[in-house]
């Protein structure tokens, strides 16, 4: 089925909403070909969410930019930074 232009808002919601079916862990997502998506539990932490991805956005680039060649990190390794704050046997964080 053919989308008119009208349908770029929903779309663009319905990406976030895949992206981030966890909402409370992730709670900001770069949409590509137009910017960033934050979001908190009021507007004092959906700025600090805004800073931290920022914050992260400028270390990726510089990471990427003085090595190109960085691969991702394993995700064995991204699972076990967050269960280990999150998961149902969290032992570390504040």
């Amino acid at each position: 089925m053919k989308r008119s232009m009208g349908d770029y808002e929903l779309e663009t919601g319905r990406v976030i909403v895949e992206c981030c079916k966890d909402y409370k862990y992730i709670p900001a997502v770069l949409v590509a070909n137009h910017g960033p998506f934050v979001w908190g539990s009021d507007c004092f932490e959906a700025v600090h969410n805004s800073v931290v991805l920022e914050e992260l956005s400028a270390m990726a680039w510089i990471t990427k930019t003085l090595r190109l060649d960085t691969e991702e990190m394993p995700k064995k390794l991204l699972d076990k930074h967050f269960f280990r704050k999150h998961g149902a046997n969290a032992y570390y964080g504040q």
